[in-house]
């Protein structure tokens, strides 16, 4: 019987719109490599054709070429106690091609670097203070580290396949311009060349629209919803929609910012030149600032001090009034908090979720799901870097 595993591999056509064989080849290698990459458990090369539907041998040829290429591992065959030709399974190959993930944020930049297997093999994060800072010379020191990060692995026979460039403001993600970054005070700006990174492929996202995708990995503890709100909460608050297990990235791909919602039109000025902004209210400066101390301070201490007894209750109240709006509007019953919210949760927790049920219309009849993100810290660094491999995987037959 013929499959359409196999009818893609036979297909011939004449015309402008024949299908030409290193087309086929190229798409049959994307279906191997994503059989491997996609399943719980290790297939052998005859689990992949039934996954796949191709021929055996295809995926023989395809397999061979994958693993001679970095992309996929062989492991110690298996007999299983059956007849026949051990098994062996196919994993993703481990330090061979990598991903890089870069971030500038107001108080940190980073480097990471993520192998094939979702393993950290590089990591670089340096404190710092970059409000209002010089863009030339913040993103020259990030490229300096990002080089000489890609210099350790690849002197350890690793592949750099590119780099994402969290920043955390407006990015267009057509041009790789940033328009505003208010926290930064950045603005029509284009990032990449003043990295000096040469003809590395970088491109640039919003830092927690990255931060999101970092999550769908799943952690040690859970694994995300298909549909979630994804809110990242540091010096700026942004926000990621994540629908089906896909960025929902509207018209531009600029939604998000829940940190410059209005939730008091009487409320101090923002950086982005509005009143009453949530950041004023939720950001970390602005907790600081709430529990008496400077807005520099770690979040460690702020840990420590709400351990004691304090409590943020108009940072969990404007919070909650702010993803209130986000829910009402959007429909999606579960929210991921991020960044510092991460550790912040147990004293944020009972503020969010009482406006949520106050104020979203649908709270009687939905299970609404308030839960701490999973990621890890620097959650932005984790999802460039994963989205460079998922470049890599989606089209393998440039690696081969």
């Amino acid at each position: 019987m013929t499959t359409a595993g196999t009818a893609r591999e036979t297909t011939t056509r004449t015309g402008p719109g024949a299908a030409r064989q290193h087309t086929l080849r190229e798409r049959n290698l994307e279906l191997v490599a994503r059989a491997v990459y996609e399943v719980p458990e290790p297939l052998s090369r005859a689990g992949v054709a039934a996954a796949t539907g191709l021929a055996r041998a295809t995926v023989s040829t395809l397999v061979d070429q994958l693993v001679a290429a970095g992309l996929v591992r062989e492991l110690p065959a298996v007999t299983g106690g059956r007849a026949g030709r051990p098994a062996v399974p196919l994993v993703p190959a481990p330090r061979s091609v990598v991903g890089l993930g870069l971030e500038v944020n107001v108080d940190y930049l980073g480097v990471r670097v993520l192998d094939l297997t979702g393993d950290v093999v590089a990591d670089q994060v340096v404190p710092g203070s970059f409000h209002d800072s010089d863009p030339t010379v913040v993103l020259g020191r990030l490229g300096a580290l990002a080089r000489e990060v890609s210099a350790g692995v690849a002197a350890e026979g690793m592949t750099v396949a590119g780099a994402r460039l969290a920043l955390p403001g407006l990015v267009d993600p057509r041009t790789g311009l940033l328009e505003v970054a208010p926290n930064l005070g950045w603005s029509s700006l284009e990032p990449v060349p003043l990295l000096g990174l040469g003809d590395l492929d970088v491109r640039v996202a919003n830092e927690a629209k990255l931060a999101a995708l970092a999550e769908l990995a799943g952690g040690s503890d859970a694994v995300a919803p298909d549909s979630f709100i994804f809110v990242s909460g540091d010096v700026g608050i942004g926000a990621a929609i994540v629908v089906d297990r896909e960025l929902f990235l509207g018209e531009r791909g600029w939604n998000g910012e829940i940190g410059h919602v209005v939730v008091d039109p009487a409320g101090p000025r923002c950086s982005c030149g509005a009143f009453g902004c949530l950041e004023q209210y939720a950001g970390k400066e602005a907790m600081m600032r709430a529990a008496g101390m400077a807005p520099d301070t770690p979040l460690d201490a702020l840990v420590a001090h709400l351990a004691e007894g304090a409590a943020l209750p108009d940072a969990g109240r404007a919070l909650g009034s702010a993803l209130a709006d986000f829910v009402n509007l959007l429909d999606v019953g579960t929210i991921v908090l991020g960044g510092a919210y991460t550790e912040l949760l147990p004293w944020l927790r009972a503020d969010v979720e009482a406006v949520l049920d106050d104020r979203v219309l649908a709270a009687p009849f939905v299970d609404l799901q308030v839960r701490a993100a999973q990621a890890g810290p620097q959650a932005a660094l984790t999802g460039g870097a994963r989205e460079v491999l998922r470049a890599v995987l989606a089209a393998p037959a440039a690696w081969v």
